[in-house]
């Protein structure tokens, strides 16, 4: 039954939770944020600076409080909340993601399209992300200037190191930065065929964007 801030109760708060939690599955982390969006709310609704609850008082005889407590609403126990049945991919597994990719390109590179330049992007996307550990935004938003050297790994020439300057914020905060050694001994040659050979044709002139 849908009613007015003002009426907001703690109890509706821990009914509403539990049936995110019991009847649509919600994860945890989900569940979390929507009561995490509910208490800022009512942090806005019941702060004296803004007075609406005078307001309120004034216009329904009742005002809004604060119904998101800890006793009520999913903590933040843990770092990670992963689905534990999530793991990593086995070697077979990732070969079977890549090699597609890179089939994907030869094959339309061998029919005389222009197709296998998106293709061979998305497979430098993908093995990138894989590579250094990146987010989807994290590479979205890196830059060629993003990857140089590291003095020690200098086995991986222009390319030992990415700066990772979008790093998932946490809340009320700018990005996090972090920087990211590369450890694969293939991930250089990939990075390099894709930007002594293949970006520039795409027409990158001034773009900075890797």
């Amino acid at each position: 039954m849908k009613t007015y801030p003002w009426n907001w109760t703690p109890a509706m708060v821990d009914e509403w939770l539990g049936d995110l939690r019991s009847l649509r599955d919600l994860k945890r982390s989900t569940i979390r944020s929507y009561s995490e969006a509910v208490r800022s709310f009512c942090h806005f609704a019941t702060d004296p600076l803004y007075e609406w609850t005078a307001t309120c008082e004034e216009h329904f005889g009742a005002h809004p409080v604060q119904v998101v407590h800890e006793w009520n609403t999913a903590m933040h126990a843990q770092d990670n909340e992963s689905d534990p049945k999530k793991r990593a991919f086995t070697k077979a597994e990732l070969h079977a993601f890549f090699a597609p990719c890179d089939d994907e390109v030869a094959r339309i590179r061998s029919l005389g399209r222009k197709g296998w330049l998106p293709a061979f992007r998305d497979a430098t996307v993908f093995k990138t992300a894989y590579a250094y550990g990146t987010r989807r935004n994290e590479t979205r938003m890196l830059d060629a200037a993003d990857f140089g050297r590291n003095p020690h790994g200098v086995e991986f020439g222009e390319y030992e190191r990415c700066q990772v300057r979008f790093g998932k914020a946490k809340k009320g905060s700018s990005p996090t930065r972090r920087g990211v050694l590369t450890v694969f001994d293939w991930a250089p040659d990939v990075l390099d065929e894709w930007f002594t050979e293949v970006r520039s044709q795409f027409g990158t002139d001034g773009n900075p964007a890797a």
